[in-house]
């Protein structure tokens, strides 16, 4: 029998397409992509096309790590296989409306890459298939936006950057109505490119805003989230705003998050919720909570990943800084919303915004189905007010390297997303540290320059 067409190869067909646009998601969730010809297409489509292993052997400034064994200059950075996902297929409208597709790197045999991001989460929500789980996620990403390009920014040697709004205003229709264009740019162009926002508003701080995109199946909602922050950028360019998703660009303000909302289902329901429950929380969904409190620190570097990480995890500025869990509480970091049988789900609120988000959700999803598979129960009770209840729990470690030797020591880490990426990606947090420790910042120079 003729095997059917995707439909997605069959519009671009029909559309007589001269190009389309393929990107992949590399460690640290930069999207490293190109432009492919209809005729190159046609054979990516059908059987994947080369890629160079170095987007999985460098930094996120193309520095090559000294310490990779995956990828390297000792093995030549050979091309690697690149798959597209026929089904991410969509339009980008701020780019003609060219055809775009996700892709994701397999073995030569047709097995996942196991340092490839999208991979490692299909591998965990694989494991969740098994248990009879279809995981539903929804992200919300705060991010500053400064009136700057990569020139203007470039020439300031990254100091100073002008928000494009002054004041600490949240919830603020005033401060949307200056920047009209943008804010509607980004409710309705992500909309036409299959990125979905349910809410979209100013923060607590100059410039900032907060998107929380429509909960979907959590494959489509890591795509979702990766795609927003690319295109929030590319749309920004459009009217001279440059978005910024790092974790905290100034110690005066709050940090930007990238919180991970989820919930369990088996197709018809979510297994979440139990209105009989005193807390409106089913067993599964205590376990799952139990599995995120138990693990926070095997996992941290995912949801933590760069060293400016840490600069947002400071006290009475919002961010939680010990793995706590609380009712409808936003001080703690595992925050429940025990509401209808719709609404019901777990908010993590550790990940910052500068998170790869294929790592971040296999992250928490790891530690949550760890609690369901082993059982675990809520010893302690949900906190309360600013976090009372928690004052003998440790806090986070203030530093990667300190989460980063965790991680890798991690055995639950390990059999969730296997000894190659545990260990890749720790050598690319060690890697990523060891360039801190060398670097000299404005802050030392500032200090210590004149006066010691």
């Amino acid at each position: 029998m003729q095997q059917a067409v995707h439909p997605a190869l069959a519009a671009i067909r029909e559309a007589g397409a001269a190009k389309v646009k393929v990107a992949c998601s590399d460690i640290d969730g930069v999207l490293r992509g190109k432009y492919l010809h209809r005729d190159k297409f046609e054979g990516a489509a059908e059987g994947g096309f080369g890629f160079c292993d170095v987007v999985f052997g460098w930094d996120c400034g193309d520095v090559t790590y000294d310490n990779a064994q995956v990828t390297g200059w000792q093995h030549g950075f050979p091309d690697a296989l690149a798959r597209l996902d026929l089904d991410t297929h969509r339009q980008v409208p701020w780019d003609g409306n060219v055809d775009f597709f996700l892709g994701e790197f397999v073995n030569p045999e047709g097995t996942p890459y196991p340092v490839c991001p999208r991979q490692t989460l299909k591998r965990v929500l694989k494991r969740a298939e098994k248990l009879g789980f279809q995981v539903m996620t929804g992200m919300e990403y705060e991010w500053f936006n400064f009136r700057e390009t990569s020139h203007s920014w470039a020439a300031k040697q990254g100091v100073a950057p002008e928000p494009i709004t002054p004041g600490m205003f949240g919830y603020s229709l005033l401060r949307v109505n200056q920047h009209r264009e943008f804010f509607n740019a980004l409710m309705d162009e992500m909309a036409a490119f299959r990125v979905p926002i349910e809410g979209l508003h100013t923060e607590t701080g100059p410039g900032v805003y907060e998107a929380a995109i429509a909960f979907s199946e959590a494959l489509e909602q890591a795509d979702r989230a990766i795609l927003f922050k690319t295109g929030a950028k590319e749309i920004g360019m459009r009217f001279g705003i440059m978005p910024s998703f790092m974790a905290k660009w100034s110690a005066r303000y709050p940090g930007c998050s990238g919180h991970v909302h989820q919930s369990l289902s088996d197709g018809k329901a979510n297994l979440f919720h139990d209105g009989k429950s005193s807390r409106g929380m089913s067993a599964l969904f205590e376990s799952y909570v139990a599995g995120q409190v138990a693990c926070l620190l095997e996992f941290a570097p995912m949801f933590w990943p760069t060293i400016n990480s840490y600069k947002r995890l400071v006290d009475g500025f919002w961010a939680p800084v010990k793995p706590t869990w609380g009712i409808d509480n936003r001080t703690a970091s595992f925050r429940v919303l025990a509401g209808s049988p719709k609404s019901t789900r777990l908010e993590t609120r550790c990940p910052g915004a500068d998170v790869n988000p294929y790592l971040a959700m296999a992250a928490v999803i790891a530690a949550g189905l760890h609690g369901v598979e082993q059982n675990l129960k809520l010893t302690a009770p949900p906190v309360t007010g600013t976090n009372q209840g928690a004052e003998n729990v440790p806090r986070a470690p203030r530093t990667l390297i300190e989460t980063t030797r965790t991680f890798r020591e991690s055995q639950i880490a390990r059999d969730w997303l296997g000894d190659t990426f545990v260990d890749h990606f720790a050598a690319t947090r060690d890697w990523e540290w060891r360039q801190w420790l060398d670097g000299v910042t404005d802050w030392e120079l500032k200090r210590y320059f004149e006066i010691i």
